[in-house]
């Protein structure tokens, strides 16, 4: 009998377990690192999937081997129709989650614990109310800090997302790792990362090694606990002994991960995305709505999918301006 072919294997023979789907390209915040100064042009409703079409193209990975699937954004919980996303979605076999902002997410909790969710992740760029506003271009600060509280306090797993620029928030490192003194979070720090629109360069990155300069000038030496980091993990985790919660460094720049990468992208519109570096895109609605199998797409879309950094395989290629400006905006491929 001949081997079944997998389709989420690429050819560097790294299998694809974890889908990460982009319910919506509307945000209820501005972040200056995800969407452009002048806004975003935003695709026609026409052009999103709507539920039944995320759950079938979904239910096509789960068929092919992934087991996680991650809710993103923009922000995923302002689409009207969340509800019934998370109903189907959890109907699968999967382990489901979401990235969200937290503006509003208070008004979830029911519809998350009905559904099984039980790990979220949260953006949350400063612990300064006003930094707060200056990134996100909004006064949502105190909401966002109460309800990180809330999901901690009604038993969720909480991640929060801190995208580090230097000079701007990078002196606030210690203060997100003691935020973990005595909650049960963890905290993870993300380079600064390139697309259209987000004025980035390597001067504004706080890399893996600065963050470790400033927690190794923090704490003593015994008090830094390195953890086990999980499989396909894009974190280098850390513990401060006696601390509650843990803190984690994502180097997606100076230090990717490429090697063990498992991940997929589907945009709000339907197109697959084999990286996030990659400015190369997958049409799987147009084929869905015109009856025809998205297998052969997915397929060929992973075969192609390059062995570092959508071909970015060093730093110099990484700050030439052209080859990330093809990119989409953060804010349309979804966290």
């Amino acid at each position: 009998m001949a081997k079944s072919i997998n389709i989420l294997q690429d050819s560097h023979g790294r299998a694809h377990a974890y889908l990460r789907i982009s319910l919506t390209e509307r945000c209820n915040l501005r972040c200056t690192y995800c969407m452009p100064a002048n806004g975003v042009k935003l695709s026609p409703k026409s052009h999103l999937m709507t539920y039944e079409e995320i759950y079938d193209i979904a239910k096509t990975f789960v068929k092919h081997g992934v087991t996680k699937i991650r809710l993103t954004g923009g922000e995923p919980l302002i689409r009207k129709d969340i509800p019934v996303i998370l109903e189907k979605l959890a109907t699968l076999p999967i382990e489901l989650s979401i990235t969200s902002n937290a503006v509003i997410i208070d008004k979830f909790i029911d519809v998350l614990k009905t559904n099984g969710i039980k790990k979220l992740n949260i953006s949350l760029d400063s612990l300064n109310e006003s930094k707060f506003k200056h990134i996100t271009r909004r006064h949502e600060f105190k909401k966002v800090y109460d309800n990180i509280l809330l999901l901690v306090k009604e038993g969720f797993t909480v991640k929060v997302n801190a995208v580090l620029i230097k000079g701007f928030n990078d002196n606030e490192i210690i203060d997100f790792i003691n935020f973990t003194k005595n909650l049960p979070i963890s905290v993870r720090f993300i380079e600064f990362m390139p697309f259209d629109g987000n004025k980035w360069d390597m001067s504004k990155m706080v890399s893996y090694a600065k963050v470790m300069n400033y927690v190794n000038r923090a704490f003593s030496k015994d008090r830094i606990e390195r953890l086990q980091d999980a499989p396909n993990d894009t974190s280098k985790n850390y513990k401060i002994k006696g601390y509650e919660g843990s803190f984690a460094i994502i180097s997606s720049v100076t230090n990717p991960f490429c090697d063990s990468c498992n991940r997929l992208r589907l945009t709000a519109n339907g197109q697959l995305k084999n990286c996030l570096f990659s400015s190369g895109e997958s049409d799987l609605l147009s084929a869905l709505r015109l009856g025809k199998s998205i297998e052969p797409i997915i397929q060929k879309a992973v075969k192609a999918k390059l062995k570092v950094r959508g071909g970015m395989d060093t730093l110099e290629k990484l700050q030439e301006p052209k080859l990330h400006s093809k990119n989409r905006s953060m804010i349309t491929i979804g966290g």
